[in-house]
């Protein structure tokens, strides 16, 4: 483990931040760990990990406290609540891997920097697959020293790490920006491959013709392949948190007075299917409303048949009740 870094901890064991600790404690670094799941601390402790009560606990036994939470609300209450990181005996540098936006991760720093806490925010990217192969893109802003000091745990997880800026809040201004471009680009795929279905063309090839052309995007060449073609629904991240990140990225474009057409169009789309239903599913879940408004369905070659994967879907819902 590097001299620079004594102890880590780390709040919030999800899909990202699960695999991110699994990640830091294979490259040999000691790790205390909280998360309101009692069964992910569980499953680190067998790893190497070491437990702890509650956000405060952690800092009290960590100099440098990592989080990966969900939405704002959580990383504030972590951060500063009454039981917060900012109440830690020990805790010297704070690491936000969440996606809460500049406003958030500025206000967070304030508080904590009277507390002389140093503040990173470090929102990734590269998705569930990254956070497991340790290559996530992270996007730092912050103190250059505290910067320095925690680069080689970031090295432990990524696979590039790019220094935004100095100014707290700048990392998340980066990630918004590329969030609202990747939703985009999801929605805009599924209207166009509902559409290229719906007049008779073959998916498959559709979507290798596109990925050899100026359509190309992370959908097409990613998200449709592994997760909409083989009716998966399962390889990338929550419509909820998309939506929440889109939301944040109009937000600040509001306050800096730049006009987001597309963007806003995106938001409803995104909300549509939350109003329906889908904020806790997949986000390539999406094109399931557009296949229903256009009666056709989305289906690769090699993909289950309508009844496979209907069965599929009843032997989720049924074998925990049959398992109990």
């Amino acid at each position: 483990m590097n001299d620079a870094v004594v102890q880590l901890g780390f709040i919030g064991l999800g899909t990202m931040g699960y695999p991110i600790c699994r990640n830091l404690l294979a490259r040999g670094h000691s790790l205390v760990v909280f998360d309101a799941n009692a069964e992910a601390v569980k499953r680190l402790v067998s790893s190497g990990a070491l437990a702890a009560a509650s956000p405060q606990d952690v800092a009290n036994r960590a100099d440098t406290v990592m989080v990966c939470l969900p939405d704002t609300d959580a990383v504030r209450n972590v951060a500063v609540g009454t039981s917060g990181i900012v109440n830690g005996a020990r805790v010297r540098t704070y690491v936000d891997f969440s996606t809460t936006g500049p406003a958030v991760a500025a206000e967070i720093a304030s508080r904590l920097a009277e507390r002389n806490i140093s503040a990173i925010d470090s929102p990734v990217t590269g998705g569930i697959a990254g956070a497991h192969e340790g290559s996530l893109t992270l996007m730092v802003s912050g103190p250059s020293d505290a910067f320095r000091a925690i680069r080689p745990a970031l090295e432990s997880i990524s696979s590039k790490i790019v220094f935004v800026s100095e100014i707290p809040g700048q990392g998340q201004m980066m990630k918004l920006i590329n969030n609202i471009l990747s939703a985009a680009a999801l929605a805009i795929t599924a209207e166009a491959v509902v559409l290229g279905v719906k007049a008779g063309l073959d998916v498959d090839m559709l979507l290798e013709v596109v990925n050899r052309s100026s359509g190309r995007n992370s959908a097409t060449a990613e998200k449709f392949p592994r997760s909409v073609l083989p009716r998966k629904f399962d390889a990338f991240g929550r419509t909820d948190i998309i939506y929440k990140d889109v939301c944040l990225c109009l937000e600040q474009a509001e306050a800096l007075g730049v006009p987001m057409w597309v963007g806003n169009s995106v938001k409803q789309l995104f909300g549509f299917a939350m109003s329906q239903g889908g904020a806790k599913q997949e986000m390539t879940t999406l094109v399931k409303y557009l296949e229903e408004w256009a009666g056709v369905v989305v289906r690769g070659k090699d993909a289950p048949s309508a009844v496979e994967e209907r069965e599929g879907v009843l032997d989720a819902i049924v074998s925990p009740v049959r398992s109990k």
